[in-house]
């Protein structure tokens, strides 16, 4: 009895690396090949697996990509303290340049999975429509924190949030695309500028 349940537990820990692999040199592939010219068969050979294997994890390539975008959105939040809505709540300009900085300095570590959505989202609605997820939760954030500090009219406090998070997003994908063509220190500090008087002052 306590042998079959050793065995169970083994099996579920080779199960769960099996997953972590096959999204692992998933994204590893999206970055060499781009996500259109990778197939399941890709994947699977990378892992050292069958596509059989693969459609026991995910149904799709599209799943897997689905599940690269959780990871990336659960790797950019991890790193947030204070949370963002606090950020905003507070109005601190330290606080938002120790935000805004945190962020760039998280580029690099995200970049493959941005990118590989990005391409996935042009042919895969889902990955569209959770990118999109990812956008409007980011300023639900920011307008709780606004919200709660009580500041700037009320109808224009989702704009300022859209405007301030829009900001950041298109100058993520332009870095993640062409690197530093603009001087990075100089870039924070109009971005700070720029959210301060969006969201705090």
């Amino acid at each position: 009895m306590h042998y079959s349940g050793g065995v169970a537990s083994i099996r579920e820990a080779q199960k769960q690396m099996t997953r972590r692999l096959l999204l692992e040199k998933g994204l590893e592939l999206f970055e060499e090949k781009g996500y259109a010219a990778t197939t399941v068969d890709d994947i699977a050979a990378a892992v050292g697996t069958t596509r059989a294997t693969f459609y026991s994890h995910f149904p799709s390539k599209g799943q897997l990509m689905r599940s690269l975008v959780e990871r990336s959105n659960q790797l950019l939040t991890e790193a947030d303290v204070p949370p963002l809505h606090s950020v905003v709540e507070s109005g601190d300009r330290e606080l938002i340049r120790t935000w805004l900085g945190r962020k760039f300095e998280q580029w690099a570590e995200i970049r493959p999975y941005v990118v590989a959505a990005h391409q996935a989202a042009a042919s895969e609605p889902d990955i569209q429509a959770a990118l999109d997820q990812w956008f409007d939760s980011a300023i639900d954030d920011m307008q709780a924190g606004l919200d709660r500090a009580g500041r700037f009219d009320p109808v224009s406090r989702r704009v300022r949030c859209a405007l301030a998070f829009g900001e950041l997003e298109f100058f993520s994908r332009r870095w993640m695309r062409l690197g530093w063509t603009v001087d990075r220190d100089a870039s924070l500090d109009l971005m700070v500028e720029n959210w301060c008087f969006l969201l705090a002052e």
